[in-house]
């Protein structure tokens, strides 16, 4: 599959809110959530003014001349939080988009973008039973903490 990775323009910074809905992991035989969950605050964290923070920053895959998928950090109070200098990072694709290796590529674009920016590390939380932990750890993210159900994991750049 053709894609390209770059960074995301400030007038698709809308497109978030559907990534973070499709972000939302549902494990098997649980109910897929109403799109309205992506209004709860603990969801909003991820993407309200996106773009407004000068720690924010997004990479997008685009195929066919459509975004497909995004991968962004901001330093946010979320799941996967460790301190206020670490960026969380959040990442999605379309369904159809995935297991083509893209997720991993946005990851891998970002994580650059980081590095240069001068950070030393972002983090994450996946739950236990999602099959995106091994795409973390296959681009070097480490589990260091956990709880009942998730994973909370860090990339030292």
């Amino acid at each position: 599959m053709d894609y390209i990775i770059r960074e995301m323009l400030e007038y698709e910074y809308p497109l978030l809110n559907e990534f973070i809905y499709e972000a939302i992991f549902v494990p098997e035989g649980v109910a897929v959530p109403e799109k309205s969950i992506i209004s709860n605050p603990e969801v909003q964290v991820y993407i309200a003014g996106f773009g407004t923070k000068k720690d924010d920053c997004c990479v997008v895959a685009e195929a066919n001349n459509k975004v497909v998928g995004a991968a962004w950090v901001r330093i946010m109070n979320d799941y996967g939080h460790i301190d206020d200098e670490t960026p969380s990072l959040a990442i999605s694709l379309y369904k159809e988009y995935r297991g083509f290796g893209i997720g991993t590529a946005l990851m891998k674009k970002l994580l650059v973008i980081l590095k240069d920016k001068g950070y030393n590390r972002t983090s994450l939380a996946v739950q236990k039973a999602n099959y995106a932990l091994k795409m973390y750890q296959d681009v070097g993210y480490e589990i260091v903490g956990e709880n009942e159900q998730e994973y909370i994991m860090v990339n030292y750049l």
